[in-house]
């Protein structure tokens, strides 16, 4: 059975969970395929997801990736870069899926599909993302206060060595020598 096991993983390379997961996936999107294929506009669906993808590969991911990156350099502690990600996430998601509505485009479009005047939403999306931001700004103060002063981070070397951390004595001093003169390192 671990030998049939291995080949698979060997031939498929992955799991046969991964592939159960998949599955479903696959179903969906064959059957959003088919419902798309009677479709009088499917070309220009196709064409706005390649772009989406294109656009999303060349453009938005590595700019938010230096993004990241510089955040990740000016931030210490990684809980912080976490609450400034989840609002940006957040309030970026918001401006691509409300973009014509956010820049005052499709007015008309927006009209003969719901027989409403379009609403400026810039207004809207600039509040939800600033109340994203505070959320998460009290949200941080908030684990602050709760945990006293923040502990520096395991890599930013203001670690001191021995004073109750793994490997270290309770005294501060350093590993008693191995035992005996054997050789062998002490067992933890």
């Amino acid at each position: 059975m671990a030998e049939r096991s291995a080949r698979w993983r060997a031939a498929y390379g992955a799991g046969t969970g991964h592939l159960l997961v998949l599955l479903p996936g696959f179903a969906i999107a064959g059957w959003v395929a088919l419902r798309l294929a009677g479709e009088a506009d499917r070309g220009r669906m196709l064409l706005w997801f390649l772009g989406a993808v294109v656009a999303h590969d060349l453009i938005l991911f590595p700019g938010y990736a230096a993004v990241d990156r510089v955040l990740r350099r000016l931030s210490v502690r990684p809980v912080l870069l976490n609450h400034v990600r989840v609002p940006a996430l957040a309030s970026a998601l918001l401006f691509l899926v409300y973009l014509p509505g956010i820049l005052g485009l499709g007015g008309a479009t927006y009209q003969s599909a719901t027989g409403r005047q379009q609403v400026p939403l810039l207004g809207h999306w600039l509040a939800l993302s600033a109340s994203f931001f505070l959320l998460s700004a009290a949200g941080y103060g908030l684990r602050r206060v709760r945990t006293g002063r923040p502990r520096p981070s395991p890599d930013d070397g203001t670690r001191q060595q021995g004073s109750g951390s793994r490997g270290g004595r309770a005294g501060g001093g350093p590993d008693p020598p191995d035992q005996a003169g054997s050789g062998r390192p002490r067992r933890q």
